[in-house]
């Protein structure tokens, strides 16, 4: 089983990229989450894969980071859920995110996510709230630490959903913000004009 690839990022697209590696091109679908960090085309890449092998399929599925992949691996475990939308999952909200909304039995923030109905976020909870709780990780999501009085990261967030990025976007930028600064969480208004300019200056390349 392919495990890890390192390799040349040789095309990229939303749901899927090419690796080339030593001359073999390798197609391995991705979340958004991973979508938005990824390197230039053309440049180094080292993705964590998961091999999903049937009888008449072998797909890889890669990710930047171990929560990722350990959680999409989770999400496959449960009744009914194919890598399709384990996929839609990690693309709906962040991987610590996910893993609040599982704990607290967030129904209506699950089912939120496009092709995510009320019973299959009701079998998710049920399924996985329990493993997760038994063997929760240390999720590197900053944005966890929001639930610490940080209501305004929490409420930039929604203003940069409410103004059209993907909520996945939305997440990392705030998150790279507040890793620029030092000291006492700024006002929300210095927060989205921080996000604005980090988008802005992203896009520009």
């Amino acid at each position: 089983m392919i495990a890890r690839l390192t390799g040349t990022l040789a095309a990229k697209a939303l749901d899927h990229i090419i690796v080339d590696v030593q001359g073999v091109g390798y197609r391995v679908f991705i979340p958004l989450s991973t979508y938005y960090d990824l390197p230039e085309v053309s440049t180094a890449v080292a993705l964590l894969i998961h091999t999903y092998v049937r009888e008449d399929a072998l797909h890889l599925f890669g990710f930047l980071t171990v929560d990722e992949r350990d959680l999409f691996e989770a999400l496959l475990r449960v009744t009914k859920i194919g890598p399709k939308l384990a996929l839609a999952l990690l693309s709906g909200m962040s991987a610590g995110d996910l893993q609040q909304a599982v704990l607290a039995g967030d129904i209506p923030r699950l089912s939120a996510i496009p092709g995510v109905g009320r019973k299959t976020a009701e079998r998710i909870v049920l399924e996985l709230r329990e493993k997760l709780a038994k063997g929760k990780t240390e999720l590197t999501d900053s944005l966890v630490s929001r639930a610490d009085g940080q209501q305004p990261v929490a409420d930039a967030v929604t203003a940069l959903l409410n103004l059209g990025y993907p909520r996945a976007l939305a997440e990392r930028t705030i998150v790279q913000v507040r890793a620029g600064q030092h000291g006492e969480l700024p006002p929300l208004k210095e927060l989205i004009r921080a996000a604005l300019q980090l988008l802005g200056q992203e896009k520009g390349h």
